[in-house]
């Protein structure tokens, strides 16, 4: 059965028993109608994927895996803060009338930085860490810039990656915020294990652990129904991924790369509400 199914089900497990509630607070989030979207949380959960064991993808519902690639290139790849360079419509509450979601996620990855070998943008910067200095302990990327939070138009949820090379393998800890566990948990999981394994395979390394630190973890009100649905379900076996191994270059890698072998899932017909 899927790993990744073990995990989301033991971390709705303990933010339903053991959460903290901010029913008494005022709260940013707001449902379609208008009202507060409430949420129960845990602080600081923290879940480790082995990316030699299997791909860490949910079988206790459908994940979108070609939807959650091509948001992760159009942020890493294309560095880009418009939607109409996405082929989803997951950023259009954020997005304005040009289709600017502001100087968030792609935008911070592709500004240049001075450094002593040259210029690099973030995610330039990683490449050329991993191909000449594999031992170094610096090779992090980090998004939230203080210095434009006020020029975005949504701050970034996980918004940190550290990477670390330990022989052959590259490892790495994604950082999150804020996580809305039933909608966006294995959406990001999916996204990062892809992104280290494109790292990977371009840096001539073997992809080994994702492990993921989320600040603040929680279940909306309106989910609450859902989960216990979703987490009363058996877990199926995990899917095989495949990833075409003639792609040596981290930007020529497409959605097609990647492929899923035997993904099962489970059906869900309830369609799950977003707080915006």
């Amino acid at each position: 059965m899927s790993k990744a199914d073990l995990i989301f089900i033991e971390n709705c497990k303990d933010i339903l028993q053991n959460g903290v509630w901010d029913s008494g607070l005022e709260v940013r989030p707001r449902w379609d109608d208008g009202a507060p979207a409430h949420t129960v949380k845990r602080f600081g959960i923290v879940n480790r994927y082995n990316l030699q064991e299997e791909f860490p993808i949910l079988t206790l519902r459908r994940t979108a895996f070609k939807s959650c690639i091509d948001e992760i290139l159009w942020i890493w790849q294309k560095k880009s803060n418009n939607i109409r360079d996405l082929h989803s419509h997951i950023w259009d509450s954020w997005a304005d009338e040009d289709g600017s979601i502001g100087k968030a996620y792609g935008y911070q990855l592709g500004i240049k930085h001075k450094y002593e070998e040259g210029e690099f943008d973030q995610v330039d910067r990683v490449l050329y860490d991993l191909k000449h200095n594999p031992a170094s302990r610096r090779i992090i990327t980090n998004i939230f810039n203080f210095d434009d939070l006020h020029a975005m138009n949504l701050y970034p949820c996980a918004y940190s990656m550290t990477f670390n090379v330990a022989g052959d393998t590259l490892n790495g800890i994604l950082n999150q915020r804020s996580q809305d566990m039933l909608t966006a948990n294995n959406w990001n999981v999916v996204q990062y294990a892809i992104l280290l394994i494109m790292f990977a395979q371009a840096t001539g390394l073997k992809a080994g652990e994702l492990v993921h630190v989320i600040a603040d973890a929680h279940l909306y009100d309106r989910h609450i129904p859902i989960v216990k649905e979703v987490i009363s379900r058996e877990p199926l076996p995990a899917p095989k991924l495949v990833v075409d191994p003639d792609v040596r270059n981290f930007y020529d890698f497409t959605v097609d790369s990647f492929k899923l072998e035997n993904y099962e899932y489970h059906p869900l017909a309830t369609k799950i509400p977003v707080a915006v």
